[in-house]
């Protein structure tokens, strides 16, 4: 499972740098690639809205 950007996304860009594979792409709310994330949780850390959910 990857991890998953919620509704609470205001698509600012912090989490676009962190993430090492790319997973993530651009719009109204941004969306993490289930088949490129890795699970590292770099993008969770820094994203300031808590915006991004752990996998379960």
């Amino acid at each position: 499972m990857a991890y998953v950007i919620t509704d609470s996304c205001v698509a600012c860009g912090t989490c676009l740098p962190e993430c090492p594979v790319g997973a993530i792409s651009e719009g109204d709310i941004y969306k993490i690639d289930p088949d490129t994330c890795i699970e590292c949780g770099s993008c969770q850390a820094v994203c300031p809205n808590d915006a991004i959910n752990a996998p379960e």
